[in-house]
């Protein structure tokens, strides 16, 4: 069996015990199987599967295959963000982030499915159709990382790359039953991934377990010339190895406080709730102390995030025009038409409504009003988790006020959608590190997986910038506490 986590494939190669070659065989077997379009069977959670065998690595990696969300460019490899008007679409070179695990010996095994551009918090905005969760077929995986969140849970790879500008690895970990971490913002590049929100952007890994993430994220942080937002990490990050959390002070926001009481208008589901309150016993159990803490301008996070990263989805996709590289609309009469008609037919639904609502909240006359007003906001809220991290360690929540939700459940409800993200997107506002962790089952009856047992419940743990090391230690010891049964995802 070589259904293993990274970790341990690594130290299986090193021993001799395994080859890079027989691990990437199975995985590409897996993935080649059940990675692919639904009709055949699959979970749609990847657009591109390797051909042929890795080449051999001698790197700490090791030769591990690594999934990659589709909107990383790699070198001759389709890179397609998820969009109609990049379909097909090879680049000429690799992300930053991808090399890098690439120079320390990881292989690249698939492309995953994802929201367009980034724009979703379902996997069901994407132009090559949703991807499913393995958990229960008729579910989301969440997103927009979805593809990367589902092909870990179904074990179709080992670990994979996400990224996320509002939640998009945290909520999409939780519903998988996988960990997702968001780091620090700059501390990855950004240098080759194809932009949603320039300001909020940022790569991360999803994986198995917390010493999968730290491995991962070991390897890809760093200062890069190409991207002059990335910053050089102030430590290296070390294999986390707590099993305690004594004298670890955890920051629950006072608006989780009472019992059936919501989040500024996130309706938590009991039965998330409730493990959130078994995961806040444990902690304790371990030895850490619990308080309230306040984070007043969070209810209008979620408002200004929508104005701020729209605003720059509408700047950052008005490249994608036709005349460059991806797809053009061949039937036009003009350029002007041209233009109209390869970004009307290019582009799906959700991304229109983001690059309308950032261009108007741009406009003349409404720029102070809502971005300026937006950029403000942000201020504010970094200034009270700063406020907040004072008095604690980290700040604890739960990933999402709600465990996977049916196909199409939300489609027709844009505002429902958002809420997924709310618990997240004050944390990618600030511009600070959160990990998801899978901390328990959902026990509704209308919320049980095809296994039995209930869905997954993520809870999210956040730290001041550059606290890496810290969350994982954190999230390490309450792991292994949980004892969470992810495998029961595979396919």
């Amino acid at each position: 069996m070589l259904d293993l986590s990274a970790s341990a494939a690594i130290a299986e190669i090193e021993a001799g015990d395994l080859s890079a070659a027989e691990l990437f065989a199975f995985y590409r077997r897996r993935a080649a199987e059940h990675g692919g379009d639904v009709e055949g069977g699959g979970l749609n959670c990847l657009t591109w599967v390797a051909e042929g065998v890795a080449d051999a690595s001698d790197g700490p990696l090791a030769g591990v295959p690594l999934a990659v969300k589709d909107l990383f460019c790699t070198k001759g490899v389709p890179s397609q963000s998820g969009s109609h008007i990049l379909q097909g679409y090879r680049p000429p070179y690799t992300a930053t982030a991808v090399k890098r695990l690439e120079t320390a010996g990881a292989t690249l095994l698939a492309k995953a499915n994802q929201d367009e551009f980034a724009m979703g918090s379902s996997n069901e905005n994407s132009a090559f159709g949703p991807a499913l969760n393995p958990w229960d077929r008729g579910r989301v995986p969440g997103g927009s990382s979805g593809g990367s969140a589902a092909a870990v849970a179904a074990g179709l790879a080992p670990w994979a790359l996400g990224t996320d500008t509002g939640g998009s690895i945290r909520q999409p970990a939780a519903m998988c039953g996988i960990v997702g971490l968001k780091p620090t913002y700059g501390a990855i590049s950004r240098y080759g991934m194809i932009a949603f929100a320039s300001s909020l952007d940022q790569a991360g890994p999803l994986t198995r377990d917390v010493t999968d993430a730290a491995l991962l994220l070991k390897h890809m942080i760093g200062r890069d010339r190409c991207d002059a937002t990335s910053l050089q990490f102030p430590q290296e990050i070390e294999r986390p190895r707590a099993e305690r959390l004594d004298g670890v002070r955890l920051g629950v926001p006072a608006e989780l406080q009472n019992p059936g009481a919501d989040f500024a208008g996130a309706e938590v589901e009991p039965s998330v709730r409730a493990a959130f309150d078994r995961a806040l016993a444990l902690a304790q159990e371990l030895g850490a102390s619990v308080q309230e803490v306040h984070l007043p301008h969070a209810a209008h996070a979620l408002s200004a995030y929508y104005i701020l990263s729209s605003s720059e989805a509408s700047s950052n996709l008005a490249r994608f025009d036709g005349v460059r590289y991806g797809v053009r609309a061949t039937d036009s009469t003009g350029l002007l038409d041209m233009y109209t008609r390869t970004r009307h037919d290019g582009f799906g639904a959700e991304v229109k409504r983001r690059i309308m609502l950032g261009t108007y909240a741009l406009s003349s006359g409404y720029y102070d009003a809502y971005y300026g007003r937006a950029q403000r906001v942000r201020t504010k809220i970094a200034e009270d988790f700063r406020t907040a991290f004072a008095d604690v360690d980290l700040i604890v929540t739960p990933t999402s006020a709600n465990v996977a939700f049916a196909l199409g459940e939300k489609t027709a409800d844009p505002w429902s959608m958002y809420l997924s993200d709310f618990f997240t997107v004050p944390m990618s506002l600030a511009g600070i590190p959160a990990i998801s962790i899978p901390c328990g089952l959902s026990e509704s009856s209308d919320a049980v997986g095809p296994h039995g047992g209930g869905l997954p419940v993520g809870l999210q743990i956040a730290g001041p910038a550059f606290s890496e090391n810290r969350l994982l230690d954190a999230a390490h010891a309450l792991e292994q506490a949980i004892g969470f049964p992810e495998g029961r995802a595979r396919v």
